[in-house]
């Protein structure tokens, strides 16, 4: 099953948490570059919210799309990655000074999905569950 189709198995509550995320990590994604960088210089568009840094994911150019429309930002080129979620979550995100995770299809209510900064998604060393665990707190 392809991503989108795990996210949507998932939501409705018929889906497998270990498949989903074995999904995201073989799916081919389409991350945004910041500032429309073509040479990615600016990196990996992102934002933070609740003191995590999300990276915009996106199953495929339509997605992609809704959310240019969605920021009323669709009259500019979208320049991208395409990068496996294996390679997000495994080398992106502990270059990030902080927790970091990747927010997949964000424009889209009924098939966008979290993967966050937890153990079994990111690296232990990145997870906050097993900091936390580290560090004694419950």
């Amino acid at each position: 099953m392809e991503l989108g189709a795990e996210i949507a198995a998932y939501r409705v509550g018929t889906g497998d948490p270990g498949r989903l995320v074995g999904e995201f990590r073989r799916a081919v994604l389409i991350a945004p570059l910041a500032g429309g960088s073509v040479d990615g210089a600016g990196g990996l568009m992102s934002a933070v919210s609740g003191g995590i840094r999300w990276f915009y994911a996106f199953t495929d150019e339509e997605a992609l799309a809704r959310f240019a429309v969605a920021r009323g930002e669709a009259d500019r080129e979208w320049p991208y990655l395409a990068i496996l979620g294996a390679r997000l979550v495994d080398a992106v995100v502990p270059e990030v000074d902080g927790p970091a995770g990747v927010a997949v299809n964000v424009a889209d209510a009924d098939g966008s999905m979290l993967f966050p900064p937890v153990a079994g998604i990111v690296p232990d060393t990145c997870a906050v569950d097993v900091q936390a665990e580290s560090a004694g707190v419950a």
